[in-house]
């Protein structure tokens, strides 16, 4: 059976792609603790993150590194914040999201209805982000 991200995924439900590979991709969270919060899943449907091959997890984590770094950038926050929860989907995937405290860590804080105008700026924002370190190979031209 297909979870949620392999439907945003195939294209069968809209997602806010920022990241594209043959491994991967990066989209906004629909439910964002913060705007620029984005997912970084595996193509493969894989459940947990301990079920997932080393090298795919190296991957995945190497992309969640510069989609951090250009959460800062663009968003001008201290840091990027990353976890693994994957109870929400049964579809492994990285959170990645800009962070300025510890208080940005509380997945309770989740937006139910971000602003729609709001979340196409962040995820603009980060696609010139990533293309401005290099990444424009990995990035839609425009949302898909």
């Amino acid at each position: 059976m297909s979870t949620v991200f392999t439907k945003v995924i195939s294209g069968e439900f809209p997602g806010r792609f920022i990241w594209e590979d043959e491994k991967c991709v990066g989209f906004l969270s629909i439910a964002p603790i913060a705007y620029g919060h984005t997912l970084v899943v595996p193509r493969q449907e894989i459940d947990q993150w301990v079920e997932a091959d080393p090298e795919l997890l190296a991957h995945l984590s190497r992309v969640a590194q510069r989609i951090g770094k250009a959460q800062v950038e663009a968003f001008g926050s201290q840091r990027a914040g990353l976890a693994v929860a994957g109870y929400e989907v049964p579809h492994l995937h990285l959170h990645v999201w800009p962070s300025n405290s510890m208080e940005d860590f509380d997945f309770s804080r989740a937006m139910d209805n971000p602003d729609e105008v709001r979340m196409d700026e962040a995820a603009e924002k980060l696609r010139v982000a990533l293309r401005l370190m290099g990444e424009s190979e990995h990035v839609p031209a425009e949302e898909d």
